[in-house]
């Protein structure tokens, strides 16, 4: 039977087969892409082949069909490791606050060159809007105004107060959507708020730490009433780039690709280069030096953290 993974917990996986039934079911063989070695072989959204084992409700997973694309990230304290944290998207929704926790203009760059390089569109949602002080706002404002002129959508949404929220249920519809973000950022308190009879658990802020405490543990993939599927995922604190290189990297940036071909050398690398198209454009205010920045520490492989 062919089915589409709808859960991951590591070792098993459920797999939703062409009857709506789900499934538990464990891999038969090893599958690769690219020749990366990946903790996950299968993701949430794969599309697989699978069969019922003799006498039992289980099934085993015997093949991957290829994927359209996924968004991939390095591990945590595997570096020539990567996780796959889903699969056949049709977007992803990067979930983001400007408090606790913080949301680093540095990490929201890491996820959109991400999924820029596995051409998924990508949208910001700005969370928890009801403790926003005037001085949030202002600060919202700057950083709505940086992506939106990049044509990434912002949606600003309150999972507590429900502001909001229909707009982004409309987003949604008829697609395979991926949350992400930080711990604690309310992806599930969204989740909640798209489907109330979720009723995901959720926990406060850590006071101590300000780090988001992990509640969603693995991926699972939920169904829109009105069509479609949202993907749950696990708080990442660090957002590791893999399989992108340096060469190619401006490409994802769109302020650079719109420029890249105006400047002088065919292999700029838009770091100290003379006649660079997109140096000038930082210097006459034209690029966000916050996004270059961004350019500059994935370039040189610099930290992950957010």
């Amino acid at each position: 039977m062919q089915g589409l993974v709808t859960k991951s917990t590591g070792s098993w996986y459920q797999v939703q087969g062409p009857n709506g039934q789900r499934y538990d079911c464990r891999i038969k063989g090893k599958f690769r892409i690219k020749g990366l070695t990946t903790t996950n072989p299968v993701a949430v959204g794969d599309k697989v082949d699978f069969e019922l084992e003799p006498e039992q409700e289980s099934g085993v997973i015997n093949k991957l069909y290829d994927r359209k694309n996924y968004i991939i990230r390095k591990s945590i304290n595997l570096s020539k490791q990567a996780q796959i944290i889903a699969a056949n998207l049709d977007q992803a929704f990067l979930v983001v606050t400007l408090a606790s926790p913080r949301t680093s203009l540095g990490f929201i760059d890491r996820f959109l060159v991400t999924a820029e390089a596995y051409d998924i569109p990508a949208s910001l949602v700005f969370n928890k809007l009801d403790m926003f002080s005037d001085e949030g706002l202002e600060i919202l404002a700057e950083y709505k105004a940086i992506y939106e002129n990049l044509g990434y959508p912002c949606y600003q949404v309150s999972a507590l107060k429900g502001t909001n929220i229909p707009q982004l249920i409309e987003r949604l519809r008829d697609k395979i959507t991926l949350f992400s973000g930080h711990s604690g950022v309310g992806k599930s308190s969204l989740m909640n708020a798209i489907l109330p009879d979720l009723e995901l658990r959720t926990m406060e802020v850590s006071e101590w730490s300000d780090k988001g405490m992990h509640t969603t543990t693995f991926a699972e993939m939920y169904d829109l009433p009105r069509g479609g599927h949202i993907i749950d995922t696990p708080g990442i604190r660090e957002l590791g780039i893999i399989d992108i290189e340096q060469q190619e990297l401006s490409h994802f940036f769109p302020e650079m690709r719109s420029r890249m071909h105006d400047c002088r050398f065919n292999n700029c690398r838009h770091i100290n280069e003379p006649g660079c198209a997109v140096l000038d454009a930082l210097e006459n205010g034209e690029i966000e030096p916050s996004r270059y920045e961004s350019y500059l520490s994935i370039y040189n492989g610099n930290d992950t953290r957010s």
